[in-house]
């Protein structure tokens, strides 16, 4: 079954990224459309996800999972500024 989550990280208010939605099969599916109208990149990660699903909605990420997220961000950046 399809799984989704979105992170937002805003530097100046927050600590660390948070998970801001996050769900399976039809809600899955309404994140990805809202990431592609607002032509946000999506990274497919199964092993992240499956970890990041731990996190309530609108909580940071735990520590452990900060190089994990910094990867995804950082992918985030690259493709963003290659538009």
């Amino acid at each position: 079954m399809k799984q989704a989550i979105a992170l937002r990280y805003d530097q100046d208010k927050e600590n660390a990224p948070k998970v801001v939605a996050k769900g399976k099969g039809v809600t899955a599916q309404k994140i990805i459309e809202i990431a592609h109208e607002h032509d946000l990149p999506i990274r497919e990660d199964a092993d992240l996800i499956e970890l990041l699903s731990k996190v309530e909605i609108d909580h940071e990420i735990p520590e452990n999972l900060y190089i994990a997220v910094a990867e995804v961000f950082k992918f985030i950046y690259s493709v963003t500024n290659k538009k």
